[in-house]
């Protein structure tokens, strides 16, 4: 770690390093390496899924690498942190070969991943913290017994996987939610004083985004594919436990939930309840509801989508820094 090297005097030098690195090792990684990554089929069923056709798509390979490599330079990596990026970086790796294979894989054989992780990374956390729930917007907390809150956890790490990945169809939409989450949660963190190594990993999952989306902006040049989308759940929902208040998660990451959740909802109740016609009126996700029903274009979508998030996690900040106050 390269924070062994530099005196505690210049630990500025360190931090900006790190915001520089942290950046710049994505940044390069996916210009000079996207020709490795396979190229976007132009998907049937997407709205406007022509239109991708040609790209290159799997990025998620490049970003999560990058954010791995980062993450072991300037982060303390104790044995809970190399669990969770070894899952991290299992759930991107699924969904590359995914977005690299000449047949998508059905939805039972990517489930069953992404219930090993969602298990694997809720035991993990039991193993390494209590299983003591905070709500910290009433200013109270609950302990759970272990196997309740691995049940309540894997179910979190579940939703987060599928929310995001189906929130990334629209060219910036899926980092920029991603990254006002990411922040909200740093910023809870801080107030909260969590441990300053995680927030490090946070850091480091935002600059990395930041990174994609200089060439994700509508028209993307490149797309992260289930290698990132997927990933970055997985992250979002760590994040949520190790606040300590994963509840929070349906407020930081409101809007994942609103477009992707629905769309997940809408499935179950037709596949699973066999309701007729359930939303029939309301395209899934909500991105391309409000692309085809509404006319937005994938810029209103974007930044829309993003002033509400951006909204609600202010709101959040101020009601939780004021009851923790």
């Amino acid at each position: 770690m390269l924070k062994l090297f530099i005196p505690a005097e210049y630990e500025g030098i360190y931090y900006g390093l790190f915001m520089l690195i942290g950046f710049f090792i994505p940044f390069f990684s996916l210009r000079l390496f996207k020709n490795i990554l396979p190229r976007d089929k132009g998907r049937e069923f997407a709205l406007n899924g022509k239109l991708s056709e040609g790209k290159p798509r799997g990025a998620g390979l490049l970003m999560i690498s990058s954010f791995v490599v980062v993450t072991a330079l300037f982060v303390p990596m104790d044995l809970e942190l190399i669990i969770y990026m070894g899952f991290i970086y299992l759930e991107m790796l699924s969904g590359y070969l995914d977005d690299s294979s000449a047949t998508s894989w059905g939805r039972l054989k990517k489930g069953l991943i992404d219930l090993v992780v969602s298990v694997g990374i809720s035991t993990a956390y039991c193993l390494y913290n209590s299983g003591k729930l905070t709500f910290m917007l009433f200013g109270v907390s609950v302990e759970l017994p272990i196997a309740v809150y691995i049940v309540l956890a894997t179910a979190l790490v579940w939703g987060s996987i599928n929310v995001t990945n189906c929130s990334d169809g629209v060219d910036g939409l899926c980092g920029s939610l991603s990254i006002i989450s990411l922040a909200t949660v740093f910023v809870l963190m801080l107030k909260v004083g969590t441990s300053d190594d995680f927030m490090l990993v946070i850091l480091a999952a935002m600059l990395m985004l930041l990174a994609y989306l200089w060439y994700n902006t509508s028209p993307s040049a490149m797309l992260m594919g289930d290698a990132g989308s997927r990933a970055i759940g997985v992250l979002l929902a760590i994040s949520a436990m190790k606040l300590g208040d994963p509840v929070l998660f349906l407020f930081f990451a409101f809007m994942l939930i609103i477009d992707g959740g629905l769309s997940l909802f809408k499935v179950s109740c037709i596949k699973f309840f066999k309701i007729k016609g359930f939303m029939k009126g309301i395209r899934t996700p909500i991105h391309d509801h409000m692309r085809k029903n509404k006319g937005y274009s994938d810029t209103q979508v974007v930044v829309r989508f993003s002033i509400i998030q951006g909204v609600i996690s202010l709101a959040l900040i101020g009601f939780t820094l004021g009851v923790i106050r």
